[in-house]
């Protein structure tokens, strides 16, 4: 498991510089399996290194795509796959780790199309006024629609609590009203600055 200070959405891709000797033995032994697979999750409070942390309960499930190594440290890129959440912590020695259960992944139907839609030029939007008006030229989304979903969500302009509450969503028409609620309350703060 990786405790973040950042949100790891499925089908988003993380990269990530390890140094920490319990995170350098926790990608060789990732790097040791056919499928290498680990947990990202949220740190609610306190600090990426060191342990000593408050972590939330769900999280992401990443691919490990690539692992190069530098000087003193691995460069690593994982892929989001399924959601998960925390069972219970087990001990932590050489490194953390948990038990999960996997959340059940998010359905498409086409009569969430207006609402992708409509969240899709409301991030773009907030994009554009939060970083200029060529941020959203190189922009692509999945042609898969749950992709593309969870993409919008890993890109709007948010921060790590709102990005966490998206990642808690139970259902694709829930994440998309929450996504454009959110974007729209980002939006109003833009303007009153």
């Amino acid at each position: 498991m990786f405790p973040l200070g950042s949100v790891l959405f499925p089908f988003v891709p993380i990269q990530l510089r390890i140094f920490e000797p319990r995170y350098l033995t926790l990608v060789g032994r990732l790097l040791d399996e056919d499928e290498p697979e680990f947990g990202v999750v949220l740190i609610e409070r306190g600090s990426e290194a060191g342990g000593g942390d408050q972590r939330a309960s769900v999280g992401t499930m990443a691919r490990l795509v690539s692992a190069a190594a530098g000087a003193d440290d691995l460069f690593i890129v994982g892929l989001g796959t399924r959601r998960f959440t925390v069972e219970r912590w087990v001990d932590e020695d050489p490194y953390p780790r948990a038990e999960l259960s996997i959340l059940p992944d998010l359905e498409w139907s086409e009569k969430l199309a207006p609402l992708r839609a409509q969240a899709e030029a409301a991030v773009r939007r907030l994009i554009v006024r939060a970083a200029g008006p060529q941020s959203d030229d190189d922009i692509e989304l999945s042609d898969d629609p749950v992709a593309a979903v969870w993409q919008l969500a890993a890109i709007a302009p948010l921060g790590d609590y709102d990005s966490y509450t998206l990642l808690r969503s139970t259902t694709l028409g829930g994440l998309l009203r929450q996504l454009i609620d959110l974007v729209l309350e980002a939006e109003e703060l833009w303007s009153a600055e």
